[in-house]
């Protein structure tokens, strides 16, 4: 049986969403150094980051602020234009679907 995931976000993906891009799987050697400083999402483009081992913390680098402390399974979808931040220093493994709505 497989436990449910637990989601968090700020808004909920497009249903007109279509995935283009996947990458990782990353753990904590290497998950990039883009992903864990401040940056945004294009205009349009929407991301899912989903944790299917460990834990990590997802930081909303915008006026509302914010830390998401993950614990796997979980998955955050990330709205276009909102900045943010991953930090991961215990063992984890996660990837990134990139959508275009």
């Amino acid at each position: 049986m497989t436990e449910p995931t637990a989601r968090r976000s700020r808004s909920d993906l497009p249903r007109e969403a279509t995935a283009y891009r996947t990458i990782g799987p990353f753990d904590a050697a290497t998950l990039p150094a883009g992903i864990r400083a401040k940056h945004r999402l294009k205009a349009g483009a929407w991301g899912v980051l989903r944790l299917s081992e460990g834990s990590l913390r997802f930081v909303w680098d915008d006026c509302e602020g914010g830390v998401e402390d993950l614990h796997a399974p979980a998955e955050v979808v990330i709205p276009p234009q909102v900045p943010h931040h991953v930090e991961g220093t215990g063992p984890f493994t996660a990837d990134i679907t990139f959508y275009r709505s």
